[in-house]
């Protein structure tokens, strides 16, 4: 009967799982995450910096924004760059700016009927809230829009900007018992 050399099979295993997992971090980041960097390069002098999570189900997008950035139109243009790499998954941006008290003291006053209106699918509150808020700040300006995936909130306050991304929930539609 032979006998089986420990030493050689540990060795040929580590090596087999180094390479397996060596050529899969090499896929993600070249056929992967490459890609998708470069169709975020694609917005010219708005993304200051852009660093993409994959997962299965969602691509998370860490973002630096200019301050004149539109933030549905960068979202719309990561996705249609992207759209090789992005496929069926969810894209969702985490926008890094940095804000003042000044901006996050109005965006927590106004947040509650935001996040009001976010609930109950009444996006067209939204606007009211934040102009309500900005009766005691006149010198922030605030910004929505809206598309089928996100509503986006920007606040300006001289050389400070705060993004909003708020996504939204699509209505469920339902089996009626008469129909």
């Amino acid at each position: 009967m032979k006998k089986i050399h420990v030493v050689p099979v540990i060795i040929t295993a580590a090596i087999s799982v180094a390479v397996l997992f060596g050529g899969w971090a090499i896929y993600n980041q070249v056929a992967v995450a490459a890609p998708l960097e470069e169709a975020i390069a694609d917005v010219p002098g708005i993304v200051n910096s852009a660093k993409p999570n994959m997962s299965k189900e969602q691509v998370t997008i860490d973002v630096t924004l200019s301050q004149d950035a539109n933030l549905r139109e960068i979202y719309h243009s990561i996705i249609l760059n992207g759209e090789d790499v992005i496929g069926s998954r969810e894209l969702k941006l985490d926008v890094l700016n940095e804000s003042n008290k000044e901006l996050d003291d109005y965006w927590y006053q106004a947040l509650f009927e935001v996040a009001e209106a976010m609930e109950n699918k009444s996006y067209s509150d939204i606007p009211l809230a934040l102009d309500a808020a900005a009766k005691e700040n006149p010198a922030i300006q605030a910004t929505t829009e809206m598309d089928e995936n996100n509503v986006y909130i920007t606040l300006r306050s001289g050389d400070a900007v705060k993004f909003i991304v708020l996504p939204r929930t699509p209505a469920q539609m339902g089996v009626w018992e008469n129909a």
